[in-house]
């Protein structure tokens, strides 16, 4: 198979400190222009020495891109593979340089995020058109490729990780475990102006509907706004001390707004929900996200040739989405923008 008239696959990502020394600026890479108070990133700082001031990141998309590789190469996809991110290095605008020295003209880009929504779809486009502006002359045109939240291979996967946790499970406990997904929470006036809660919504239907579960329920995690500013709810721990309330003993809990196992799992979920859950006297089961999942890995490459060669655009819910998004798709929101991450990525 021909990869059409593109030459090259961008992995574009947020990005994360990959050592002490680095989480400060990275932090301040995130935050810049929206008047953060320093003290509050030392705040968020701390939580990454916890960690030893190394965000999971980076090694992902490293080993995303390890095992995309063959992939395409089975698929007879000969397009070199790219990395850039929004906030930490490798930073898109080098790695776009990079790619003009080595002569890609045109690129196609997979962002690890499968909703949309205006930080998780149009920001990133926003970055793209801001970093080949900045490079100018012959910089490579980069078009992304489509969301992706109910392809029948992103619904196989985090069905796939979920039956994975509960067959660790004594099958009563697994019977009668909550059902859980989990999301990054958003400020209700980017919420508003998005698809992102339906689609998050129809993702956690489609998957439960797999396992034979009628019962679910969605909530967030990750805010980090002002107080006053309205974000989407319930938070993750109110609704485990809601489900506590209600005599939940076990609770199993798909990462679903996170195709990998980044800091915003590992401390939002692995470290204070589990803390949450375990002063409620609650078992908390917690799902892999995609990963490099070898379902993960071919629904990149179909959405690769989907555009490359036209083969089938799969969705099992309300439809695949547009290649290109129209204009004023997922504009930013009208009060401020989130914070910094607590932490983020």
């Amino acid at each position: 198979m021909t990869s059409g008239n593109f030459d090259a696959l961008l992995l574009l990502s947020f990005g994360g400190p990959e050592a002490p020394a680095d989480v400060m600026p990275f932090l301040e890479n995130v935050v810049r222009g929206r008047g953060v108070p320093r003290e509050r990133l030392l705040e968020v700082a701390k939580n990454y020495e916890m960690f030893g001031g190394r965000s999971p990141i980076n090694d992902q998309n490293r080993a995303l891109l390890a095992a995309l590789r063959p992939a395409l190469d089975a698929a007879g996809l000969a397009l070199p593979l790219y990395w850039g991110n929004r906030n930490w290095g490798p930073y898109l605008a080098d790695e776009l340089r990079r790619m003009r020295e080595q002569g890609v003209r045109r690129a196609l880009c997979f962002v690890t995020s499968a909703f949309s929504s205006y930080s998780g779809c149009r920001q990133y486009r926003e970055d793209l058109q801001k970093a080949r502006e900045e490079i100018g002359a012959g910089c490579p045109e980069v078009e992304k490729l489509r969301v992706f939240h109910d392809h029948p291979r992103f619904v196989a996967v985090l069905v796939a990780r979920l039956r994975e946790v509960l067959a660790t499970l004594p099958a009563e406990r697994a019977a009668r475990a909550r059902l859980v997904f989990s999301a990054h929470s958003v400020p209700l006036s980017m919420a508003s102006t998005s698809a992102y809660e339906s689609q998050l919504r129809e993702t956690a239907g489609l998957v439960a509907r797999e396992l034979g579960r009628d019962e679910w329920t969605l909530c967030f995690q990750s805010r980090s706004g002002p107080p006053a500013q309205p974000w989407l709810e319930p938070d993750v721990n109110d609704h485990l001390k809601a489900l506590a309330a209600q005599g939940a003993t076990d609770v199993v809990l798909s990462p679903t707004g996170f195709v990998s196992d980044h800091m915003e799992v590992v401390y939002d979920l692995d470290t204070q929900a589990r803390a949450t859950a375990h002063e409620l006297g609650i078992e908390l089961w917690r799902a892999a996200t995609p990963g490099v999942h070898p379902e993960f890995v071919a629904l990149i490459v179909e959405l690769i040739q989907e555009r490359v060669s036209g083969a089938p655009r799969r969705a099992l819910g309300s439809g695949p989405r547009p290649d290109i998004c129209a204009l004023d798709c997922c504009p930013a929101p009208t009060h401020g923008r989130p914070g910094p991450p607590r932490p983020g990525a």
